[in-house]
């Protein structure tokens, strides 16, 4: 029996700069999810907003300036809380995350009693379209041997996005960590808060090889170096 108590469902999906996507992405979530959907445009400058402020389908929360991925999540998480949402999927909105499988994420969340559900694009029964770029998948390979070392977990991808959460098991985890590096702290917390997690297929979508992270961190060892200080602070409760 899951954790989660039996209520309102909810979307959360952290936007930047995303107007050749955002439209049909959304449109395919109203196609297979009924519940709440949550935006939070995180100050893009490309035309996103206006697309989003033209929707009637949405709750949108907007950033004035680009604060980063992992407020835009932790912000996020926080409206949910308030619109009463008791199980989150999140999702990213650059095409590469399959609408369609936000009912099984949700559906793995109760029948296996976790409280986070983390999607893998590297499970035998993960779809594949496109080819991920090599030093990406030596990092994430890297840091998820790291994250299982310590937690015995076995999980197969450390930095997927695509994620079912119980709301009250989440509500746990005070996250600060502003950028990137927020999938790291999460997983630091969540293990030293006692948290249940698991993995369910989501297909390997790559079609933009070139998307940057900014500033240094498009450097695999600088980014390496970057999550695991993130990882080391939040397990030492910083």
């Amino acid at each position: 029996m899951s954790v989660c108590a039996q209520g309102h469902d909810g979307v959360l999906i952290p936007v930047y700069n995303e107007a050749p996507t955002v439209n049909l992405v959304l449109d395919t979530v109203m196609q297979v999810f009924d519940g709440t959907v949550i935006v939070v445009d995180d100050g893009s400058t490309d035309g996103t907003r206006d697309a989003l402020k033209s929707r009637d389908d949405i709750v949108l929360l907007e950033h004035g300036h680009n604060e980063g991925y992992g407020r835009a999540l932790a912000d996020g998480f926080a409206l949910a809380r308030v619109r009463g949402v008791r199980r989150l999927v999140t999702m990213d909105c650059d095409g590469q995350h399959e609408p369609a499988r936000i009912p099984a994420l949700l559906h793995s969340l109760d029948a296996t009693g976790v409280d986070i559900v983390s999607g893998s694009r590297y499970l035998p029964g993960s779809p594949v379209a496109g080819s991920a770029p090599q030093q990406r998948r030596e990092v994430n390979a890297r840091v998820t041997a790291e994250i299982n070392r310590v937690t015995g977990w076995g999980i197969t991808d450390a930095f997927c996005g695509f994620k079912a959460y119980c709301m009250e098991s989440l509500a746990m985890l005070s996250l600060g960590e502003a950028g990137y590096g927020m999938p790291m702290e999460l997983w630091a917390r969540a293990y030293r808060a006692g948290l249940r997690v698991t993995e369910a297929p989501i297909e390997r979508i790559y079609f933009d090889n070139d998307r940057s992270f900014g500033e240094d961190l498009d450097d695999p060892e600088k980014r390496f170096n970057y999550y695991m200080r993130v990882w080391n602070d939040a397990l030492r409760g910083e």
